[in-house]
Formats: C-alpha cells, structure tokens, sequence
C-alpha cells in the first residue's frame, strides 16, 4: 500500500458499461472497485498536447479518469507526427487540443473533456491548477516548468513531471507537502542556450511513450493511493543502454519556494527568470539583426560576406541556405571558430530561429568583429520567406 493518502474521494457508483470498459482494473486487488470510483471522480490537467501529453492523455482516459482538462494553444505541424501521437495526419494544421480532445472521445467517451486554449503564464495559472486534482506536466521549456512547480506549491498540488531529450528520459513527482519539488532538484534555470530543445537536439519519438507511461502510472497510483509513487525519487530512463536507474531528491530546506524560509511567495515573470537567450546575446542582437531578405539581396549583389551557420550538421543536411558555411555554435564557445572567420569579409551567422546564432554573435562581437550581424528568424524564416520549396524541421 501506499505511504500516501488517496487524492480523491471515491465516486457514488460505477455503470454497467463502466464495469465492462474498466474490467480488468476492477480484477486488480489493488485497485478494484474502489480505485476505479476514485477515477472516475477524479480531475487531470494535462499541461500540453505535444510528445508527453500525446501519450498521457490517452492512457488518462483509456483508465477512466472522468474529467481531463487540456492545457494547449498550438496548432498541428507535421513534424509533430513523429511523437505526437494524439494527432494524424489529418489534423495538420488543426488546433491542438481539439485534435486531442477528438482522439480522447474516441479512446473513451465517458470522459469529460476540457479545452483550455490558451498559454500557460502567471496571469491564469492558479485559476486553472485550482480546478483540478493533479496536475501533469508536459511542458518542454524551463520558463513553464518552474511556472507548474510553483503555483502547485502556492495551491498545495501535486503534479507528475517528465522530460525528454534524443535518448534520455526523467521523470519524477513533486509534492511540497510530502517531499521535494522541482526547485529543490533544479534551484535555478541553465544558463541560456546551455540546454538544447527538443526543437534543436531532436527527441527518438517512442521515448515519448514510455516516459508518459511512466507519468500515467504515477498519477494512477496518486489517485487512487495505491503503490510507491516518485515522491523524493527522480526516476532516469536511457533508451540507448535501456536501463532505469532511480536517484533520491531530498527537500531542500533552503528552496526559494517550499523550504523553510521560502522567498518566493507569489508568482514571477518566468520568462526573465530563465531567459530565452543570455544578456550578452540579447545586447549583440540589439543593434545587429538583419532580415531575411536583407540577407537575400546581400547575396544577389554578392556582398564580402562569410555566411556561416551555427547549426549543428544534421541540421545542416536537412536544409541549409546557398553558400553558408557550417561551423556549429559549439565551435564559438570553446572559441575555435574564430580562427576561421575572414577579416576581409562581414561575418554574417545564422541558426534555425535566431537563438544560437545570438549566442555565437555575442562571442564574435567579443572577439573584435563590431560589424557581425544575425540573421533574425533564422533558416526557418528564409524557408518560408525565400525557398519555401525547401523542407523544415
């Protein structure tokens, strides 16, 4: 049995088709009839639609959770399709979470279904947590996950946490009244840039699935107050070696949010908090942004330039602008790239959206080379602006 009480209550009674639909669960010593019930009542917020929601929202409600809430404002991309699997090829295009909404109603149509359509910040998320039971999360950008852990702090909310990247997974359960939270393992965000997105690093679309698995199981057994969830443990997965390995996380006393003295009592502006890019990017870009046009005609009047892209060359290969140069961002950190750039020419640099090449840029203006510039938008905006014939990522 669990060390923690259940969340919900039980609800009145299970239906005829209730006790068909969840049967095998009802044969479950653990769970029974009384866990099902507790199902049943109980309300789930899925922060998310993407890769970890994917697969979340339909096991929530293949298991019955009776009201699923969903948390998502994007639309359908085909790269999506890859790991979302909530979404088909027909919803390409659609909003998101009436994609996901569809495919729930399709799983089990007992579930009530709630579309909150809208981004996640400061100003609405206490309104939503507050109507829910459990909160998981399945957000990919730091901003966002330390906005979940705090306003589950302040509400008193457990949330189910889970993360991917390429070839790795984590996941874990953050629950200030009975253990650690997110802050207490992370207390402060990586530095700018230092963490690749899935977005930049790419994600093996099945780690999805076993990683939201894992975060069904734990909200099942929350539930319903069954097994030992995550609480104080975060759970590390590496698809590559395939093995599971688990590492304590102790409570921090001295955590800003639920520690003994916290200093974070309200809410933030959790996009300063973790920065988007750092502020030397942000300076250098100030002043030295170009269009991709601006690029364009540069390239037709055959300008002195040096074109080089920061990418990294898998990215390189998937799509890449006529004549650029690769020298990925790494290259400029470590400070090897500058050996390469051409004193005779204006050093102009490019990424997939305009984050890394900031980065590299504030090296390169640090390095002496005043009149670098960037390409706002990166290879993504020339694509949809210059050679929209041309594949994106």
């Amino acid at each position: 049995m669990s060390n923690l009480p259940p969340l919900v209550e039980p609800a009145a009674d299970l239906t005829v088709d209730e006790v068909r639909r969840y049967s095998r669960h009802l044969i479950i010593p653990d769970v029974g009839m009384a866990g099902q019930k507790r199902l049943k009542n109980a309300k789930v917020l899925c922060v998310g639609a993407g890769g970890l929601g994917s697969p979340a929202l339909l096991y929530l409600a293949a298991a019955g959770v009776g009201t699923l809430g969903i948390v998502e404002f994007d639309v359908v991309d085909e790269s999506n399709l890859q790991r979302q699997i909530i979404h088909g090829q027909s919803d390409v295009g659609r909003s998101k979470a009436e994609s996901a909404r569809d495919s729930v109603r399709e799983i089990n149509p007992l579930v009530q279904v709630n579309l909150h359509e809208e981004r996640l910040d400061s100003t609405n998320v206490m309104e939503l947590f507050a109507q829910y039971d459990l909160i998981v999360d399945g957000t990919d950008n730091f901003a966002t996950r330390y906005l979940v852990n705090d306003a589950c702090v302040l509400l008193n909310k457990p949330y189910v946490w889970g993360s991917i990247y390429r070839f790795d997974g984590q996941a874990s359960v953050f629950w200030s009244e009975y253990g650690p939270c997110y802050r207490c393992l992370y207390p402060e965000p990586p530095p700018p840039g230092m963490v690749p997105s899935c977005a930049e690093g790419g994600v093996l679309g099945v780690l999805c699935a076993s990683i939201g698995s894992i975060q069904v199981t734990e909200a099942i057994k929350l539930l319903t107050g069954i097994g030992e969830p995550l609480v104080g443990r975060l759970m590390i997965y590496d698809a590559l070696e395939m093995t599971y390995r688990t590492v304590k996380v102790r409570k921090d006393p001295d955590c800003a949010v639920c520690g003994e003295h916290p200093t974070v009592t309200e809410l933030i502006d959790y996009e300063a908090f973790c920065g988007a890019i750092s502020e030397e990017a942000a300076d250098a870009a100030k002043d030295s942004t170009i269009t991709v046009r601006q690029l364009k005609d540069w390239l037709d009047a055959d300008e002195k330039i040096q074109l080089i892209d920061v990418r990294e060359p898998n990215e390189y290969e998937i799509v890449n602008i006529p004549g650029a140069t690769l020298i990925p961002k790494g290259e400029f950190l470590m400070g090897g790239a500058l050996e390469k750039l051409d004193p005779t020419k204006r050093v102009v640099l490019h990424c997939k959206s305009g984050v890394r090449s900031a980065e590299a840029l504030a090296v390169v203006h640090a390095a002496g080379y005043k009149d670098a510039v960037h390409v706002g938008g990166g290879v993504l905006a020339w694509v949809n602006q210059i050679e929209p014939e041309k594949p994106t990522y």
